[in-house]
């Protein structure tokens, strides 16, 4: 079976900080799959609104999630502080790919890779709209 890969983009444009909680460990005692993405999107909304944006508004369209893939690396355990590295890969016309890179504070290992392949939508019109140019220029393209 082939396995999913992702690769690290080449600059990080954010570094958020987080704690895995009670909610994020699963029956093996270590952070669930599922909840590896919900670490992500958290990362991710804490980004934007530090821009002034939000997942609604990224200077027009908001986003959608296209895809999603997930590579573990290590476990985590309730309580570890995790950094949360946020970039910026594949941007094109409507979409763009973020990376997240989720290191564990106290011994530096490295939990996961995430990719969220985003797409910039018009919930209005229910329909895919281009990247604004400011937000283009935000997620590093033509760099």
């Amino acid at each position: 079976m082939a396995r999913v890969t992702v690769d690290a983009p080449r600059q990080w444009l954010h570094r958020v900080r987080l704690t895995v909680r009670v909610a994020d460990v699963n029956y093996g005692g270590h952070l669930g799959n599922d909840r590896v993405l919900g670490l992500a999107h958290e990362a991710r909304v804490r980004w934007l609104a530090g821009l002034g944006l939000s997942e609604a508004d990224v200077g027009g369209p908001g986003l959608i999630m296209a895809d999603a893939a997930l590579v573990f690396r290590r476990e985590a355990f309730l309580g570890d502080e995790l950094e949360v590295a946020i970039g910026a890969a594949e941007v094109r016309r409507s979409g763009f790919d973020l990376i997240y890179g989720m290191t564990r504070l106290g011994d530096g290992a490295e939990i996961a890779l995430v990719k969220t392949g985003m797409v910039c939508f018009d919930y209005g019109a229910r329909k895919v709209a281009r990247i604004p140019e400011s937000f283009a220029r935000l997620l590093g393209a033509g760099e």
